[in-house]
């Protein structure tokens, strides 16, 4: 059963500008492994935490580190969530999390749909 969909799309130079017109963003919105990527990376994990937050019906109070967007060994995109994210996801009754995530010209892109 599907419990949510989120979406988000992000201009990978917008994002750019913000980081660098506000530092502490990068901090406040990534784990120290994400922020380590390259721009367009982190353009689409934004888009992801976006998507994921919509797709959990945007509760106030989730923190942006308790999801982590890690790739497998395939290099397929997953989040591994804890803390305000996965309280609101076990009180949805979220049992999976997919993700797709793209960049390209200039653009970066998630998709999210959880399933209980």
């Amino acid at each position: 059963m599907i419990v949510g969909i989120g979406t988000d799309v992000v201009d990978v130079d917008r994002f750019g500008l913000s980081l660098e017109r506000t530092p502490a963003l990068l901090a406040k919105l990534f784990t120290p492994a994400e922020s380590e990527l390259p721009l367009r990376s982190l353009a689409a994990r934004f888009a992801a935490k976006e998507a994921l937050a919509k797709a959990l019906q945007a509760p106030p109070g989730m923190a942006w580190h308790d999801a982590e967007v890690v790739r497998e060994i395939s290099g397929r995109p997953r989040f591994e969530i804890r803390g305000t994210v996965l309280e609101v996801a076990t009180a949805l009754c979220v049992r999976h999390v997919h993700l797709s995530l793209t960049h390209d010209a200039g653009i970066a892109s998630a998709y999210v749909v959880l399933e209980g």
